[in-house]
């Protein structure tokens, strides 16, 4: 019995509509995902995942498809306007990556990431940021960052590289118990086998990634996304050239950061001035 389709949703974003039109041009013409895949040099999944909307547009497939289907234009200018579309379904989106993810690139400008995060440390960032929030609310959100967490157990495990600005480090979140404990986190953390931590001290002033957080994520085909958070908005991206200038702005302060062995011993010299 054949597999039954999924129903395609061309309405929710210039991505989607993009894939709604690969499959009734697709099926218009007669062709199995498989006849295309050969026709424009890709695999039968990742082009049904492009219908799906589940995937980026790699730059080079609108026009080999209005070649293949002889449609004047059509797919490159979907493509054009779907490749600077915010993703609709952004934060979910994000969650669904980083658990394709082989390797993880951080940059955390105020904060301790949320994959490293104590709960204690976690709990007082959500009762500060939202005064109102009831005691469950918060213990709902603590549970679900720390079940994010599961990626560094997993096996294999993604490779982990962070860079911390020297303020996530210095800023005291709730008393000082919490924070001596996230410190003695991020010190058993700086060099593992699966995760590394550099700290980029005040001294190197500006860089480019100043206004937020970001994370690079190379998943399991290889391909490389990215997203970047300010204080309560949050964009996916997934376009080449916007992921590869924000590759390039981390390699840059990765290289200007301490080595992992100097940045274990500034993260014991911050803890030991902490008021016990």
């Amino acid at each position: 019995m054949a597999a039954r389709k999924r129903e395609l949703t061309p309405e929710r974003s210039v991505r989607h509509l993009f894939g709604a039109e690969l499959r009734r041009h697709r099926e218009a013409a007669g062709m199995s995902l498989d006849q295309l895949a050969e026709v424009v040099n890709s695999s039968r999944s990742h082009l049904g995942r492009i219908e799906l909307a589940e995937y980026m547009i790699p730059p080079e497939l609108p026009a080999q498809l209005d070649a293949a289907f002889g449609t004047d234009g059509i797919f490159v200018k979907l493509y054009a306007l779907a490749r600077r579309e915010v993703h609709p379904d952004k934060y979910r989106r994000r969650m669904e990556l980083e658990t394709r993810a082989q390797a993880i690139a951080c940059y955390a400008g105020q904060l301790v990431p949320g994959l490293l995060q104590t709960e204690d440390y976690a709990r007082e960032l959500f009762r500060v940021s939202n005064p109102e929030a009831t005691a469950e609310e918060i213990e709902e959100k603590v549970a679900a960052r720390m079940s994010r967490q599961a990626l560094l157990r997993g096996s294999p495990a993604p490779h982990l590289s962070v860079v911390l600005d020297e303020a996530s480090v210095r800023r005291p979140i709730g008393e000082s118990v919490v924070m001596r404990a996230q410190l003695a986190r991020l010190a058993e953390l700086v060099d593992t086998p699966a995760t590394v931590i550099q700290l980029l001290p005040f001294e190197h002033g500006g860089h480019a990634l100043m206004g937020g957080t970001l994370n690079l994520l190379t998943l399991d085909d290889g391909t490389t996304v990215a997203y970047e958070e300010s204080i309560a908005t949050g964009e996916l991206l997934e376009d080449r050239e916007r992921v590869v200038r924000r590759m390039r702005s981390y390699d840059l302060l990765r290289a200007y950061a301490l080595s992992p062995t100097q940045t274990a011993a500034f993260i014991r010299s911050v803890t030991e001035a902490l008021t016990p």
